[in-house]
């Protein structure tokens, strides 16, 4: 059996060209007045950065966020030209690791500050960073206090050349939420002390809260991978995911027979189980187990009992035999079965459901070479 596909016992399928679409419908929304970067970081969100992030270059972005300087440097040589920006900023005694590579460091603190300064001053060029305001939700960056002092702060402002100034929102999935604009009073005063350099505030559900959080650029994640932006709302993007599992066995069981550890589920009448090749080792998480369910064909199939580490099963009882039999497919992620939707059914959120994606999925890519 020479395709990984068919000797799979999973097979997870990321359409390139749909989440090519998402960030051209997220750039369309902000318009002229602004740009879309992509935030590429967690291996793009559990999907493959080396798939996704050329593919993201080919539809047009050209501006690139990820969260540690590893991530930046395997990246680098798939995006000749794109700035790369660190969302980590550098560690001491790193700073010449992100010169070599050409990485945007952003910059989240006093001493980062200082330190980028030094290494800069001592190669004798001004380089390039990234300045992160925090500017509520007491994470990474500088207080508006400290941008106000390093606006005063000539020397250093010598030795770096600042690029953007950023902040990140802790609420923009409510709307209604007061911190949202509070954030933007925030920032603008932020963007006061600097008032000739571009902005960035929103990523995902940031952009739909209006054309004030959008500044100069916006950092889409999760809505390119087609997670909601919009909670309790129509989802406007594209799905990107679909996770199917292999069934290893069909089996017929008794009413008053109990299914899987712990004994969780009992079956309350005589149906059939499908025994399916994927668990909690491969991103079903444990606590879908009696909650969760899965689509074949036309159907839903509850899954029952617990997931173990390499199986979990689903009665399918309602599914003609000749769809439920052994090496058939179940859609664990899918069209009827969102990525949002197993995540509500977890616990979770759809970013969570994503970067637990496992490698020993089988993954195939959907409109890898995009123009």
């Amino acid at each position: 059996m020479s395709d990984p596909a068919a000797r799979a016992g999973a097979i997870l399928s990321i359409d390139l060209a749909a989440l090519c679409a998402n960030w051209r419908v997220l750039a369309d929304r902000v318009g002229p007045r602004s740009q879309a970067a992509a935030v590429v970081k967690a291996d793009a969100y559990g999907l493959g950065a080396a798939h996704v992030a050329p593919a993201l270059l080919a539809a047009g972005c050209r501006r690139f966020v990820v969260a540690t300087l590893d991530e930046g440097i395997a990246l680098r040589p798939l995006l000749p030209g794109a700035d790369i920006l660190i969302l980590s900023g550098p560690l001491p005694g790193g700073e010449a690791d992100f010169h070599a590579y050409g990485l945007l460091p952003v910059l989240n603190s006093p001493e980062q500050i200082a330190g980028w300064a030094a290494f800069a001053r001592s190669s004798g060029e001004r380089l390039a960073a990234v300045l992160h305001v925090d500017t509520g939700m007491s994470r990474l960056g500088l207080r508006l206090s400290e941008v106000r002092a390093l606006a005063e702060d000539r020397e250093t402002l010598s030795a770096i050349d600042l690029k953007l100034i950023m902040s990140h929102l802790a609420c923009a999935d409510e709307v209604g939420h007061p911190l949202n604009r509070r954030q933007l009073e925030n920032f603008n005063a932020a963007r006061a002390s600097f008032p000739d350099l571009p902005g960035s505030l929103a990523a995902s559900s940031g952009i739909f809260l209006g054309a004030d959080w959008h500044a100069d650029w916006v950092r889409p994640g999760a809505a390119l991978y087609g997670v909601n932006p919009l909670p309790g709302r129509p989802n406007p993007m594209r799905q990107v995911v679909r996770l199917q599992g292999r069934i290893l066995q069909v089996r017929d069981v008794d009413a008053g027979d109990t299914v899987g550890y712990g004994a969780t589920h009992r079956c309350t009448a005589p149906t059939r189980l499908a025994i399916v090749a994927a668990g909690y080792a491969d991103g079903l998480f444990r606590s879908l187990g009696n909650r969760g369910c899965g689509q074949l064909g036309e159907i839903r199939v509850p899954l029952i009992g617990r997931v173990s580490m390499d199986l979990t099963i689903f009665d399918v009882g309602a599914v003609p035999q000749t769809l439920a039999r052994p090496g058939a497919v179940i859609d664990l992620i899918g069209p009827a079965n969102d990525v949002d939707a197993v995540a509500q059914a977890a616990g979770t959120i759809g970013y969570e459901v994503l970067t637990a994606l496992s490698p020993r999925y089988c993954r195939t890519y959907v409109g890898e070479a995009l123009q």
